[in-house]
């Protein structure tokens, strides 16, 4: 049975807090985005491409100041950095290309967290960051060269324009930072599950900011999804606990077995 402590335990706390400030960011993200689409800007390679460059120039320092070779190879950074711009842009056309564009940009979505995981369990965070930022910086401005270009010259670079763009881009670069933290915390399925949550944020600062009303049933759905996170928390400390009594287990009998086997000259 999970005790009070399972719910207050140091993961479960780092997972749901770090699951919902990522949520947070999609949100602002998203508002953002809809600001510039607002103002007749559809550009969304163009602002990401910012944000690829952030994390190549931050995380790309650290990695040549350690001067130590790459965990993992490089040319596995390559279709990552593919992926990711191109989920990316199909998220960010999605509202006008329809719904085939967002099973196909979940899709991919989906590739890159997996991707992420692995590499961030295997290879290392920093390392990862600086990887990503470089390949997707250069597919980014080659993409822009080819299908971009106009809309970026036409762009009237006003404080109405130019603040929610570098408002995205940082946003950006704070969520790529965090999503490998909580991956290695508590793995892609619960930052997928924080995720679902990014809609209720939007309806909360709907009301905050614009005194908007709505539905009982909006505060309802978001208890339920942040108590399904709990519950998730909870049961996923309770397998890996589970996992390590057996491995615990098995070296224990491993280690009684070898005792028992007669020495050899």
């Amino acid at each position: 049975m999970s005790s009070f402590k399972d719910f207050c335990s140091k993961k479960t706390v780092i997972g749901l807090g770090l699951g919902q400030f990522l949520s947070l960011l999609t949100t602002f993200t998203g508002s953002a985005s809809s600001e510039l689409a607002k103002r007749g800007i559809n550009a969304p390679t163009s602002q990401s491409f910012i944000n690829y460059v952030l994390l190549a120039i931050v995380y790309g320092s650290i990695v040549l100041y350690r001067k130590k070779a790459l965990k993992a190879k490089w040319y596995f950074y390559v279709p990552l950095g593919l992926v990711d711009v191109e989920a990316n842009y199909l998220g960010g056309t999605s509202p006008l290309k329809g719904d085939a564009l967002v099973i196909a940009a979940a899709t991919l979505y989906a590739v890159t967290n997996v991707s992420v995981e692995f590499l961030v369990k295997n290879a290392d965070r920093v390392e990862l960051m600086a990887m990503l930022g470089t390949f997707g910086a250069i597919v980014s401005a080659i993409q822009i060269s080819i299908i971009e270009r106009n809309e970026l010259k036409s762009i009237r670079w006003t404080a109405g324009a130019a603040i929610p763009f570098a408002g995205f881009s940082v946003a950006m670069f704070m969520f790529y930072s965090l999503v490998p933290v909580l991956l290695q915390v508590s793995g892609s399925t619960m930052l997928n599950l924080s995720l679902l949550t990014s809609d209720m944020w939007s309806i909360v600062i709907r009301v905050i900011a614009y005194n908007e009303m709505v539905d009982w049933i909006y505060y309802l759905a978001f208890a339920v999804v942040v108590i399904g996170l709990i519950i998730y928390s909870v049961g996923e400390k309770e397998e890996d606990q589970r996992r390590a009594d057996i491995t615990d287990e098995e070296s224990e009998h491993d280690k009684h077995a070898y005792k028992k086997c007669p020495s050899r000259n």
